[in-house]
């Protein structure tokens, strides 16, 4: 049965309705049975060998058009919805968003999965079922609350299996739900996405916002993402929660294994472990440990196979992400463990004499990473730059020891999402332009370079770009009450509030621009700034910079003399579905961080793909952004890499003294606890952000504002020669095939996995 038959029979045996008489929430539960049943369908993808990619989250977004998409039946299925007076997008309203990630680390591994069944290669993601996930954000007196997110639903993508597990855990015995989703590859078979719950999981059990008893393990292990770790309760959780995932996802390989008859001696033949962060390290014991003890393995026969199983990614620079666990804390939740964690850096020890290189430091603590090199066969990086400063800077001794196991694997994005799905007009138009086979094969992207010179050409891709921005706005004003204008400049950052991505540097621009306004110096095309972002609960300056942001768009919404050229909009929760509306939408595109510190970034690339130009650092992924690009076409400022590792090692950088001698930084650092700030904000947040920009600033904000002040001003001024950013933009969207997660996946495979 064609797929349009198979949709009108299910709404009309299910709810004796026709298509154009049931409601879009009757039509959104119809297309979930019917993508259900495809699904089923379609054939599992096999293979002697298997990735199994363990990640603490997965940010997999909203499912259902990227699901029509894959298989195949979206444009019949939208054809069939608009004959009938229904509109595809509105349906989509009515799914919740799976809240099971955070950020750039969750939603890399959600295309991942994506690209992984696109090849057509074996491979499942293991990850937690977050009852209410990170947090919803909510506003409330210009500050960030958080709000429990409740996303899961009876009639839903997740389904219950019969498989569960005991876990112990210290003085703690759980039992262990498998959940599955389906990840189906785009035209091609089926994978899945492994999520592990507790059967006594209560969600009654939080009260108020986000609190909750942290010590009652056995009832909140998997109701939160990353819960507040700013007490030794939060930090236990937090290893109680990567112990169960670890846990279930080594019994599950192992399990699996069998039931495929392969011996657990050449598991390394049959199945490859990606450690997505460190996480995830503590599988690395645990196999070992349920080989030794359940499968009669001596101890060096378990090191040697689960050394060769074990690969691990490392997606930070920042020292305080390379997680660190007092032994103290994980011999409470894992005493199992504690043994065979002090053999592997016993036999360290045995080998090397450097201190840096031990697992177990000289103040009792554990280093995930370091279990995770020593003792898996690949270390990779995500962008070429954040790998060579692994190489030779961060995690140099490491490097020294294992060469071979260094390798760079530069992230991608899925272009089943964040272009086929999300900008629509513009897959339309590249089909008409250049043909469909970009859709299966990116680098046909580079045909639109024919096109460059094409007034024609760039006339559409304006005026796609224009429709995008009247749907976000219609949509913000929906959203947020915020009416901002569509003919005008959109500059949007969008990401995880940290520091070191300096949003704080944006907001010092925007008070720079409000107070040039305000002295006569007006811009020619009106400006929008749009930030989207949700800080860690108890990380106090990032929640601060949120502040100062929701006071700046108040004091300049509302100052009728400044609203007709800037206006300033924080979008309220930031998730997947925001990002699907904001990225196509956007002209510049925000990648600021403190060169060094970010370690690829994927947002960099969807904005490129759909037509955005970046401003940015020489940091991360734009490094190669500005090579395929070229100077001409992105917007590059502030100190590189080297500049900046050498600022922290010889501790010169003091930010008093660029306050001091820069009219500008002064100018806008002391708005923030000026008259107008104060009399909206409240004292205690904008002056703490005050003290740390002007005493501490880690990430060297007023190190790079004034060459971030004269590069944007340049930007916004050549977005008035029409034809010039047209073929920025062209040039950004032909040239973004490199970035696509099917090519980041192969060159895995080829690599590290060899599943096929």
């Amino acid at each position: 049965m064609n797929p349009k038959q198979q949709l009108q029979e299910i709404i009309c045996q299910t709810y004796g309705e026709t298509i154009a008489t049931c409601t879009g929430e009757q039509l959104y539960h119809g297309l979930l049975t019917l993508c259900r049943d495809r699904m089923s369908q379609t054939p599992v993808i096999e293979g002697k060998k298997k990735v199994y990619y363990i990640s603490m989250e997965f940010l997999i977004g909203k499912l259902l058009i990227n699901n029509l998409i894959n298989l195949g039946i979206y444009k019949e299925i939208r054809d069939l919805l608009e004959e009938n007076g229904k509109c595809l997008a509105e349906i989509e309203e009515y799914e919740p968003e799976p809240s099971l990630g955070n950020g750039g680390l969750g939603r890399l591994a959600a295309c991942f999965l994506d690209s992984i069944a696109t090849l057509g290669l074996p491979g499942d993601g293991i990850g937690l079922n977050y009852h209410f996930g990170l947090f919803k954000q909510v506003f409330q007196d210009n500050l960030q609350t958080q709000e429990k997110n409740e996303w899961q639903e009876k009639d839903g993508w997740l389904t219950k299996t019969d498989t569960t597990f005991e876990i112990s855990m210290g003085d703690k015995k759980v039992k262990a739900v498998l959940y599955d989703i389906s990840v189906i590859g785009y035209k091609n078979g089926l994978n899945k996405l492994h999520l592990f719950d507790i059967a006594s999981v209560d969600e009654e059990f939080v009260k108020e916002g986000i609190t909750f008893d942290k010590s009652a393990v056995e009832k909140n292990l998997t109701l939160f993402l990353y819960p507040d770790d700013s007490d030794e309760a939060g930090n236990l959780l937090r290893i109680y929660q990567e112990y169960f995932l670890v846990s279930c996802g080594a019994r599950l390989i192992l399990k699996e294994m069998k039931e495929k008859g392969y011996s657990l001696h050449k598991l390394h033949e049959h199945a490859v472990v990606q450690i997505n962060d460190t996480h995830p390290t503590m599988v690395i014991p645990e196999l070992i440990r349920l080989l030794t003890l359940e499968e009669g393995f001596s101890l060096e026969e378990a090191i040697d196979v689960v050394e060769k199983t074990c690969a691990y990614t490392n997606h930070t620079i920042l020292a305080e992400a390379l997680e660190k666990w007092p032994l103290k804390y994980l011999e409470r939740v894992t005493p199992q463990l504690i043994p065979i964690i002090r053999v592997l850096d016993k036999k360290v020890r045995e080998k090397y004499s450097d201190a840096k290189v031990q697992i177990i430091d000289k103040d009792d603590r554990v280093h995930m990473a370091h279990l995770d090199i020593h003792y898996g066969f690949s270390v990779n990086g995500v962008a070429a730059i954040h790998t060579e400063i692994l190489k030779h800077s961060e995690l140099k001794h490491f490097y020294n020891l294992y060469p071979e196991k260094f390798n760079n694997k530069t992230n991608g994005i899925t272009f089943r999402r964040w272009l086929l799905s999300c900008n629509r007009e513009l897959t339309d138009f590249l089909t008409e332009t250049i043909g469909p086979k970009f859709r299966q094969d990116e680098d046909e992207l580079l045909r639109l370079l024919d096109k460059k010179e094409d007034p024609a050409v760039l006339a559409r891709l304006a005026g796609i770009k224009q429709t995008k921005k009247n749907q976000l706005a219609a949509y913000i004003r929906k959203k947020e009450g915020i009416t901002i204008p569509t003919e005008a400049i959109y500059d949007i950052q969008i990401k995880r509030l940290h520091e070191y991505k300096r949003q704080q540097m944006n907001a010092l621009y925007i008070i720079h621009k409000y107070l040039e306004i305000k002295g006569g110096n007006k811009p020619k095309t009106p400006l929008v700034f749009i930030f989207g972002a949700k800080a860690a609960p108890a990380y106090v300056i990032a929640k601060d910079i949120i502040h100062l942001i929701l006071v700046l768009s108040k004091l300049i919404n509302e100052d009728e003399e400044v609203n007709p050229y800037m206006k300033v909009v924080m979008v309220e929760n930031y998730n997947v579905t925001y990002a699907e509306k904001l990225i196509p939408a956007c002209d510049l595109s925000e990648q600021i961080s403190l060169a060094s510190k970010e370690a690829s970034g994927t947002g960099n690339m969807k904005f490129m793909l759909n037509g955005a130009v970046t401003i940015g650092t020489r940091d991360g992924a734009n490094v190669e952004i500005r090579e395929l690009v070229g100077d001409d076409n992105i917007y590059i400022f502030g100190e590189d890499s080297q500049a900046v590792i050498n600022h922290y090692a010889s501790k010169d950088y003091i930010p008093k003294q660029y306050y001091d001698n820069s009219f500008i930084i002064k100018r806008a650092v002391d708005f923030i606890v000026g008259e107008k700030m104060l009399s909206i904000g409240k004292r205690e947040h904008l002056e703490r952000l005050y003290q740390e920009l002007l005493n501490k600033d880690w990430f060297m904000t007023l190190l790079d504002f004034v060459d971030y002040v004269r590069v944007k001003e340049q930007a916004f001024a050549d977005y008035e020669n029409k034809d010039k950013w047209r073929r920025m933009m062209l040039t950004n969207i032909a040239k973004a095939g490199y970035f696509s997660s099917d090519r980041t996946i192969a060159e895995y495979n080829a690599d590290i996995w060899k599943l096929k």
